[in-house]
């Protein structure tokens, strides 16, 4: 497969120079480097691609930037729409200038996660972290993700309803993992920001912190988005990304062994021990465009 992958840092970069998605004869599809997202567009990538002959460009940027370029029309499609809640800011602002294609899988989840063996020694509750000596142990600091995350968000205004008295660190998904690795393999304390589904809950022992006050969000599901005429112009594609559903323990299951074998393997793997079921969306896709 003749993969295109661009990197994009910031809206403008969406756009300067290139043409619009809705001239150009492949389907660009934005991503932010979260393992569900990774998993989900390369496999979509790998389908488009082989089963509908259609080149795919995969731009790989923020999430506020892919909601400006499907509004604006510079990407086609976004397979990482968490709501309701999550991405709640965004659908606000975007919701009418953009496409809701449906539901990918369902019961997913935010939250701040710690190691099981912080959670044997007390540390169930957000509540918790009030505690003078669990901010000590931690340093006062809870290690989050990038910074326009609708996770990132929420734990800010965790912070602030539960008036806690500590740091938020805002990094990327890869370094909280990163973080979270060390502090497992010396059995140090840590809280990270997180959710569900995610590699991470294959590697390691973990458990959410209960959420009393309900401010990370309760269960979420994750939708296609795309561009408004993406349909017209691709309406077998866009029926494929609706038809397109998936149970969440299994993509963590595929989720764990792309973080073992790499995320193309795994995706390969899926794609074929799981056959009948994208053989059922590209069935599905072709019926109904």
């Amino acid at each position: 497969m003749n993969r295109k992958l661009t990197t994009i840092a910031a809206t403008a970069a969406v756009t300067a120079g290139m043409a619009t998605a809705a001239n150009a004869e492949e389907v660009r599809i934005g991503w932010t480097a979260w393992a569900d997202a990774e998993f989900m567009t390369r496999m979509a990538e790998d389908v488009i691609t082989e089963r509908f002959d259609t080149d795919v460009e995969l731009i790989q940027t923020g999430i506020a930037p892919q909601y400006t370029g499907l509004a604006e029309g510079d990407i086609d499609l976004m397979l990482m729409s968490w709501q309701p809640t999550t991405h709640e800011d965004y659908i606000d602002e975007y919701g009418d200038e953009i496409v809701d294609l449906g539901v990918l899988y369902s019961d997913a989840k935010l939250g701040w996660i710690v190691p099981i063996y912080l959670y044997e020694q007390g540390l169930t509750s957000i509540e918790d972290l009030k505690d003078p000596e669990w901010r000590d142990r931690l340093d006062g600091r809870i290690q989050g993700i990038d910074p326009g995350a609708g996770l990132t968000r929420l734990s800010h205004k965790t912070v602030e309803e539960y008036d806690l008295d500590y740091n938020l660190i805002e990094s990327s998904g890869a370094a909280m993992t990163a973080a979270l690795a060390r502090a497992a393999r010396r059995d140090e304390p840590i809280v990270v920001t997180g959710w569900s589904p995610h590699w991470m809950f294959g590697a390691w022992n973990l458990r959410y912190l209960d959420d009393p006050k309900g401010t990370l969000g309760g269960p979420e599901s994750i939708h296609a988005m795309s561009r408004e005429g993406f349909k017209e112009d691709f309406p077998t594609i866009a029926s494929f990304a609706s038809c397109i559903n998936i149970e969440i323990d299994t993509l963590n299951k595929y989720m764990f062994r792309g973080r073992e074998e790499g995320t193309d393997q795994a995706v390969q793997s899926f794609l074929d021990e799981k056959s009948d079921l994208v053989d059922s969306w590209v069935q599905c896709a072709r019926s109904e465009s």
